[in-house]
């Protein structure tokens, strides 16, 4: 029994760790994939170019699984770090290609160099964004109790809760999208998509953000959950959030485009 249950743990944790890791990634990585250059590099990088930019981002990883890294325990040897980066670099690979495929940048029909070519270069900002995921954006379990025992109530009002997390939601948005709505990307790949697919980046979106709000372990999570607004569960606040976001993004289009 006890063993399972350990099991069933361990397995848990590290379910954590690559949700954990996905959302660092999403987080990093996002705006340059909205990058046409980024896209060019890759389609006309030759194998060696390839395999030199994997083993920078090796090294690179690696140095940062030293003393950071994804997981919430801290490796000791060498090999463990190398293990973790190897890991940190198909998490990151798993990310963006499967972003990739959503923007239709790479298909069925795209050449298997071409799209190998934009995988590896699109998947460097994810990597990174994995490794550095719990250096930046996690908060300990100590840090999380002492925080949800020190404020068990909320002292703010329901509707000044909900305008609270409405603003924070606005302000994300800003940050992560900025520097995408002015792009020539955006109406680009939005003439090439057709309804049922844009249904599937909508889902898309809802799940990583759940995921980076409720299952990532970020820091200050059980404090934001503990919070009295009127959306405060996760289904209902992850479909408010996308709505402030679609607001957001139709704000900065109408000013930032022509």
């Amino acid at each position: 029994m006890g063993t399972s249950r350990e099991r069933r743990n361990q397995w848990a944790g590290e379910l954590n760790d690559l949700i954990r890791g996905a959302s660092g990634g999403f987080l990093f990585g996002i705006p340059l994939l909205y990058t046409m250059e980024v896209w060019w590099v890759g389609s006309s990088a030759n194998p060696p170019r390839l395999l030199l930019a994997l083993l920078l981002t090796f090294a690179i990883v690696f140095m940062l699984n030293r003393t950071a890294g994804f997981r919430r325990t801290r490796d000791i040897y060498a090999i463990d770090a190398a293990m973790d980066t190897v890991e940190a670099m198909a998490v990151g690979a798993v990310c963006a290609g499967f972003v990739l495929v959503l923007l239709q940048e790479i298909n069925l029909q795209t050449p298997l160099n071409e799209a190998l070519g934009k995988l590896i270069y699109e998947s460097i900002p994810f990597t990174l964004g994995v490794a550095l995921a719990n250096q930046f954006l996690s908060g300990s379990p100590q840090e999380n109790q002492q925080e949800s025992s020190a404020n068990p109530g909320s002292d703010q009002g329901t509707l000044h809760a909900t305008f609270s997390d409405i603003g924070g939601t606005l302000i994300g948005a800003m940050i992560i999208a900025f520097n995408i709505s002015p792009t020539d990307e955006i109406p680009m790949l939005a003439s090439a998509v057709t309804a049922p697919w844009l249904l599937l980046i909508m889902a898309a979106s809802l799940h990583i953000s759940y995921a980076i709000v409720f299952a990532a372990g970020f820091a200050n999570q059980q404090k934001r959950q503990q919070q009295q607004g009127i959306f405060q569960r996760p289904l209902s606040e992850t479909i408010m959030s996308y709505l402030v976001s679609l607001l957001a993004a139709m704000v900065m289009l109408v000013f930032l485009t022509s």
